[in-house]
């Protein structure tokens, strides 16, 4: 074994298991492709400074989280604890808004870091799948992100994904609630560095999940009561299409998210099988980043889903019980090569065999028959592929049906098309 092991708080996808952060990665893109969203890579690492105005200065993320360097030029980078801020750093830096084209819709998918207390579900490497919508402030594309992320999950066979659904109000209405949770909160017993966060933003204090804090919290006023009429009939339009697209949604006037670019719509993706990091993705309307980065005023809405936290929801419905399975049928033909001529023919019929679509493998090494089975076997094909001197002096092959142990010769030239057959590829 090696000296070296993964850095804490981080983990390896291996085999079997790494199958399904793929079958995440694909089932959650897919609804957003056939929506019309474009894929965009951003650097892992990006400015200092676009982070903690775009995340906000205030937030856990920014203040004790991020993975904060000067590299030899001098320069503060980070490597990225989020990805909607860099997207829209693109955006904003190649002039996708001024194509004519708005919404400009975008996904992603990549690796995020935060320096946070590892724990099962919460890790400070982890990668997440997401889309984003800029340029158009508009109830029907809230909705539409919403209805992508929960047709990734339909896709995926969860049935236990529950969605969490507030608005958080606008920059006309949120002061004056503001004001009044501030009040609320300054009557409370908190410690030093949460009282300092009451006077610098009180709605992340709404996100403090300390019991001792929660429970101070009960009743904190809450921003549906505080919302502009624009702002209601915003919210109000967003939950009745959801609800004429037969989505079931649970109205949580609590659920503030833990960004600090949230406006209007916010929403979170929870599932009762994870136990404390319940949450496995959310997002929501964030209006005003595009500012707060030094752009111009640019709406936009999104969510970012957790590819680990998804992985561990589908294991708590069972939905993944058969990856041995699955994993060990990954080839459907196994060559078995006996002897330095057969080896040699036997490695252009499954470089054939693979460009015919055929997933193929063969015994390396120069193992025996014995072993060369053992390693058919093991690697869940339907079909052995046996090439031995006689057979090649025949011009045949031996194709063994691994399953009833029937084996029949069938001649090189006609191998591939047998197997696609028989495999109705």
């Amino acid at each position: 074994m090696s000296s070296f092991q993964a850095p804490k708080g981080t983990f390896d996808w291996l085999p079997p298991r790494s199958e399904r952060a793929l079958a995440v990665r694909e089932a959650l893109s897919a609804p957003a492709r056939r929506a019309g969203y474009g894929y965009i890579e951003t650097p892992t690492f990006e400015d200092t400074a676009l982070f903690a105005r775009g995340v906000g200065e205030s937030t856990d993320i920014v203040t004790k989280e991020m993975y904060t360097f000067e590299d030899k030029g001098g320069r503060s980078i980070t490597l990225r604890p989020e990805m909607t801020a860099g997207t829209l750093r693109a955006v904003l830096q190649h002039g996708l808004h001024n194509a004519g084209q708005l919404p400009v819709k975008l996904w992603y998918s990549g690796s995020n870091f935060r320096y946070e207390r590892a724990q099962k579900g919460r890790y400070r490497h982890f990668s997440q799948v997401g889309v984003e919508a800029l340029g158009a402030e508009d109830p029907a594309l809230d909705a539409e992100v919403i209805m992508l992320a929960l047709d990734g999950y339909a896709a995926l066979g969860l049935t236990g994904v529950e969605l969490l659904l507030n608005t958080l109000g606008c920059k006309e209405c949120r002061p004056a609630y503001r004001a009044a949770l501030q009040e609320f909160l300054r009557g409370l017993d908190l410690d030093e560095a949460t009282r300092a966060r009451v006077e610098l933003n009180p709605l992340r204090v709404l996100d403090d999940k300390r019991p001792e804090v929660r429970a101070q919290l009960e009743n904190a006023p809450l921003v549906t009561d505080h919302l502009c009429e624009a702002c209601k009939a915003y919210h109000e339009e967003v939950r009745a299409l959801l609800s004429g697209e037969g989505v079931a949604y649970t109205d949580d006037p609590r659920l503030v998210r833990g960004l600090d670019y949230y406006t209007r719509t916010t929403f979170e993706f929870v599932h009762g099988g994870l136990g404390a990091q319940s949450a496995v993705g959310g997002g929501g309307r964030y209006d005003g980043l595009s500012e707060m980065i030094g752009g111009p005023p640019l709406p936009g809405v999104g969510w970012a889903i957790g590819v680990d936290r998804t992985v561990l929801a589908m294991e708590a419905e069972g939905l993944a019980e058969d990856d041995g399975e699955r994993a060990a049928g990954r080839v459907s033909v196994y060559g078995v090569p006996l002897g330095e001529d057969a080896r040699r023919v036997m490695f252009g019929l499954v470089t054939g065999l693979r460009r015919a679509g055929v997933p193929a493998d063969m015994a390396f090494g120069g193992r025996g028959v014995k072993g060369a089975m053992k390693g058919a076997d093991r690697s869940g094909a339907r079909f052995a592929v046996i090439l031995g001197e006689r057979d090649l002096a025949a011009g045949e092959a031996q194709l063994k049906d691994l399953a009833s142990g029937e084996q029949t010769a069938v001649p090189l030239a006609g191998l591939v098309t047998t197997l696609k057959e028989k495999l109705s590829i």
